[in-house]
């Protein structure tokens, strides 16, 4: 999840999704695609969350999706 949309590849517009954070608040989801992290390093189904401090990632889905 990631605040910065300028992160993006390309970005689609997803209306309605939220996420809930630490604190227990939930946050809007605005949008979802691809982010380049490197060169060489592409990450998908990345969310545009509205509010975020700080950008998370979840090494649990990552290692899950990398299996499959």
């Amino acid at each position: 999840m990631t605040r910065d949309a300028n992160q993006f590849i390309s970005l689609e517009a997803r209306a309605g999704g939220k996420v809930t954070v630490g604190n227990n608040t939930t946050r809007k989801v605005v949008g979802a695609s691809i982010i380049r992290n490197s060169k060489n390093l592409l990450i998908e189904n990345i969310l545009l969350v509205d509010g975020l401090k700080h950008n998370f990632l979840s090494i649990s889905q990552l290692c899950i999706r990398s299996s499959s």
